[in-house]
């Protein structure tokens, strides 16, 4: 299945395609909510899609929620530290609007918000912490292609790793005798000074060590010296661990994203979690 178009439409940054049969609006920059939410309107049911995502600062969210778009999820302190972004949902098909793993979903999130915060222990004998650099995105690429058979952006694509790491994404490793096994990125809006930490991938047989806890505390302080005011992440709802490790680290829940992503096979619900730097 080709990977999803990348595109800005009346000044948004939109992504879309049939992978996960859905528009997401990842920026709206200086657009024109009033003329975008037609366009995007038009598009959803033009190309079949089924759910239209977007991720607005709450001052122009008043022509989605016109529109029929409804709040899944919000971030406080967003933009600038200062502005709340609201995730709102329109669901073209409405049979995808309800998820048949809710029950489940709402176990994960009551597990994870009772979870104990606290720091990593520390890391197996033979390992340390490091960023990326473009030497390592051949062993990036293939961890990733690993573990998932697919994912909403293209981080098996080695042209796509050395873009992003050169403009906007701090790409971080665990090494373990002198071996890439486990990774995360953060994704920095740089204006914003929000970044979403994300893209975590660890190797089957190192899974155990909690290096997504070890890997996640690198980054925001590495977030924190680059001056990002919000963390956040969108992370896969069917995922205990991952929930738990953003909750043992302070993060606040926010929200389920319904059917929301194509990650490891298949459309899947994704939590969204954030935390004040």
């Amino acid at each position: 299945m080709k990977n999803d178009i990348i595109e800005r439409r009346h000044g948004a940054l939109i992504q879309h395609g049939p992978k996960s049969a859905r528009i997401y609006v990842m920026e709206c920059a200086g657009a024109n909510p009033e003329t975008l939410v037609p366009e995007l309107l038009l598009l959803g049911a033009e190309r079949g899609y089924g759910k239209i995502f977007a991720k607005v600062p709450e001052p122009a969210s008043a022509a989605f929620l016109r529109a029929g778009f409804h709040e899944e999820a919000r971030i406080p302190g967003f933009f600038a530290g200062e502005e709340t972004a609201l995730f709102l949902a329109l669901f073209i098909d409405t049979r995808r609007a309800r998820s048949v793993d809710e029950g489940e979903i709402e176990r994960i999130v009551t597990l994870a918000v009772n979870a104990e915060v606290r720091s990593p222990g520390p890391l197996p004998d033979g390992c340390m912490l490091r960023i990326c650099t473009p030497d390592d995105i051949p062993v990036m690429s293939s961890i990733y292609r690993e573990v998932f058979p697919t994912y909403p952006f293209p981080i098996e694509d080695p042209a796509w790793l050395l873009e992003t790491m050169r403009t906007h994404v701090d790409y971080y490793g665990v090494s373990c005798e002198g071996r890439l096994v486990a990774l995360a990125s953060s994704e920095m809006d740089l204006e914003g000074g929000s970044v979403e930490m994300t893209d975590f991938a660890t190797l089957p047989d190192w899974r155990g060590n909690a290096l997504a806890l070890h890997l996640l505390q690198e980054m925001e302080d590495g977030m924190r010296r680059k001056g990002m005011k919000t963390a956040y992440t969108i992370a896969r709802a069917l995922s205990g661990g991952m929930n738990i490790t953003f909750a043992r680290r302070g993060y606040q829940f926010s929200g389920t994203l319904v059917n929301n992503t194509n990650i490891s096979g298949g459309i899947e619900s994704m939590n969204v979690w954030f935390k004040p730097l």
